[in-house]
């Protein structure tokens, strides 16, 4: 994913943000000064490309960056809207293109901290400051004398002489002011403030308590029988975790963000199996101080007024008014659709699953006998994969490699560069001709400071206008091992490194002149494409060859294990499809109700949503419950999670032009960067993908590969 993808709380949800418990430390007035003075945030960073200055940025630093840029952007606005002069395109649209520079920059830095390296100083400056740029926001956006500068050129578009991407910025900036109220009356224009205001708190209160509670509320085991089957490296981190929280002669399991724990697959304990998932479905709903069901009411809620305001019928129907998909009967119909075959495919793996173990099961016993059952079906279960992807070789041999091939950029390991944590690293990549493209950032490893799952982010966007080029970083949770043993990875951690470089080579890639249209700025269910497509490099043969070698021997894996790997791509996605759609069914149940139909009782309303929807099958637990579901709730992608769906169809049929196209070589990567990597958000997302593959995407591929083709359910 990107844009990360956010995180102690007000026991109220109605206090003011001066009546948090935990409010940002205030330094004296003489300290403020001088930090202010020497703050490496109020100006670019004489690095190379603008790279941060980590050495030189401390927590304090932010607030007065964050006031002074929001001082300046509000200024550069106000002069744009005071102008005297006419408006044209280049002293209102580009000028509000160069306009908050600095605001943008202490944003992007200290978001992307934030979500990677968090403590308690910068989750209160994250409270404090959410509420402030979303009046920010507003402030620009309901600028009545900026808008009927921006109307006015909108209706003179067609006579301006604009080339295609200025035309296409008018016409979004135009979107931009109506979507966030700028034809309002100034009385719902005053509501629309205050409601903007209260989600963007409770939208950082959700992410803060979700990941609090992971930290907090960990599972811990008393016995070290009870971790029967996990690995000796995976005891020996259950043992260091638990001695960093004072629990000496106990273990403790780190909980992941999703529903299902990596850890259920090798427990032999069936009852610590159930305990360890039970922990998991519970966050955010067993009361105390990280409850999330208060939140989730009220920021449905808000969200409903938001669109209703704007003339919506609900906040699913706001929020897709500018993506591809349009609005939410198309989403419906696309999950619908998929339910019952995948659900029905569920079923049957899991009445196999239920014959392999001799009983019936239950959801915590599910990934246990997928293993036994795909080591039964295929003779190769997941351990016998890990040793042959040590993180470093599927980084530069694997990932890197794909890419040099593809689009001939190479990479260049650099240790001068300063970092926000040790395990960081830093690549300057290079183009085909040599000539330096962009940075990039390799933040593989998990903490207990950073936000779970795995996102891409920018800290410095491409803009021939600005004169930029990318900084870009990558962002996993792979466990790290004890010191001196390898990293490891499983093979869904391999394909996530793939995925998230593809989020990276699309902010590389851009070369657009307007920040506005920067690399990944493209619709929400776009922008998880071209990631999707760079999976499929995961297990092409000639890349594969170069990265999967034993940690110890060198040896490349077995002709016949990659065989096994490949023939078993279709098990279980009956289970994955379902616990996707039943989230993503969430997601879509919760954002089209009216505030009038927002629920008393956060699980009940679950539990129906999911039997109406017809995926309550009780051993495929969602992929994210309600209460810890971020992607909905924290922001980003609410109302926007059927998104990966949306796009796996685009990819599916992607990856099918290539295979048609002789796979692996530049002229293909050449003509993909050509006609929608390097485009960023320049046109519609729908026409690039037209440009790409020469027609609009169809869905068999996908069906295909989600074992889901008719022919499929006829067995």
């Amino acid at each position: 994913m990107t844009h990360p993808r956010m995180l102690a709380i007000a026991a109220s949800l109605g206090l003011a943000l001066t009546q948090l418990s935990y409010a940002a430390p205030q330094p004296p007035a003489a300290a403020t000064q001088e930090a202010t003075s020497a703050n490496p945030l109020l100006q670019a960073s004489t690095l190379p490309l603008q790279y941060p200055r980590f050495d030189q940025i401390r927590d304090e630093h932010f607030l007065p960056a964050f006031a002074a840029g929001m001082a300046e952007e509000l200024k550069d606005i106000d002069r744009i809207a005071g102008s005297r002069a006419p408006a044209t395109f280049e002293n209102t649209i580009v000028a509000m293109e160069k306009s908050g520079r600095l605001l943008h920059r202490v944003s992007a830095t200290f978001e992307n901290l934030h979500g990677a390296n968090t403590n308690d100083t910068l989750d209160a400056i994250d409270r404090e400051m959410s509420p402030k740029l979303a009046a920010q926001h507003d402030a620009i956006h309901l600028n009545a004398k900026l808008f009927k500068r921006v109307e006015t050129l909108y209706n003179q578009r067609a006579k301006l002489g604009l080339d295609a991407e200025s035309k296409y910025l008018l016409e979004r900036y135009y979107q931009d002011f109506v979507l966030a109220g700028a034809k309002l009356s100034k009385a719902d224009q005053d509501k629309l403030k205050a409601i903007n205001g209260q989600i963007a708190t409770l939208q950082t209160t959700f992410a803060q308590n979700v990941l609090k509670e992971t930290n907090a509320q960990a599972f811990v085991v008393d016995t070290r029988d009870e971790l029967a089957g996990l690995s000796p490296a995976a005891i020996d981190a259950a043992t260091t975790a638990a001695k960093e929280r004072g629990l000496e002669g106990k273990y403790v399991i780190a909980l992941q963000n999703t529903t299902t724990q990596a850890a259920l697959a090798e427990l032999e304990n069936p009852q610590v199996r159930a305990r360890l998932l039970a922990a998991s479905l519970a966050r955010g709903s067993r009361g105390g101080e990280f409850d999330n069901r208060a939140v989730v009411q009220n920021l449905a809620r808000l969200r409903a007024e938001q669109a209703q305001l704007l003339g919506y019928a609900n906040f699913a129907a706001y929020s897709l008014a500018d993506q591809t998909a349009k609005d939410p009967a198309n989403v419906n119909r696309l999950l619908g659709e998929l339910a019952k075959p995948a659900v029905d495919n569920a079923r049957r793996e899991g009445a196999d699953l239920a014959k392999l173990a001799g009983a019936p099961i239950t959801a915590a016993d599910w990934d246990f006998y997928t293993d036994k059952l795909r080591a039964q079906r295929f003779a190769f279960d997941e351990k016998q994969l890990k040793p042959y992807f040590e993180l470093d070789n599927v980084l530069v041999n694997g990932v890197f490699f794909a890419a040099t091939k593809l689009y001939g950029i190479t990479f260049k390991e650099r240790k001068d560069l300063p970092v926000y944590q040790s395990d960081v690293r830093v690549f300057d990549v290079f183009d085909a001709d040599g000539k330096p493209l962009a940075i990039f950032l390799a933040d593989m490893y998990a903490r207990g400071n950073k936000q779970g799952g795995a996102w891409m982010n920018e800290y410095v966007s491409q803009s021939s206008l600005l004169g930029t080029k990318s900084v870009v970083a990558n962002h996993l949770n792979i466990p790290k091992p004890p010191a001196g043993q390898p990293t490891l990875l499983t093979f869904d951690e391999v394909t996530t490194a793939f995925h998230e470089f593809g989020h990276a080579l699309h902010g590389m890639f851009s070369n657009v002149k307007y920040p506005r249209f920067s690399g990944t700025s493209v619709p929400r269910d776009f922008v998880e494409y071209p990631s999707q497509v760079n999976e499929m490099w995961a297990v092409w043969p000639e890349v594969l060859a170069n990265y999967a070698k034993h940690y110890q021997t060198g040896a490349p894996m077995p002709a016949a294990l990659l065989q096994k790997v490949t023939a078993s791509s279709k098990f279980n996605k009956g289970y994955v499809t379902t616990a996707y759609l039943s989230a993503a069914l969430l997601d879509q149940k919760w954002h089209q109700l009216t505030p009038a139909q927002i629920p008393q009782d956060v699980l009940a309303f679950e539990a129906a949503a999911l039997k109406d929807a017809g995926v309550d099958e009780p051993l495929v637990p969602p992929r994210y419950r309600t209460t810890y579901f971020s992607h909905a709730f924290a922001g980003g992608y609410s109302a926007g999670y059927y998104a990966y769906l949306w796009a796996e169809k685009l990819d599916a049929d992607s990856v099918v032009w290539f295979k048609e196209n002789g796979g692996l070589l530049r002229k293909n990567g050449d003509w993909f960067r050509k006609t929608l990597l390097s485009r960023g958000g320049t046109a519609d997302a729908m026409e690039l993908f037209r440009n790409f593959r020469g027609r609009d995407a169809v869905i068999e591929p996908l069906l295909e590969r989600r074992g889901l083709a008719p022919e499929k359910n006829k067995q």
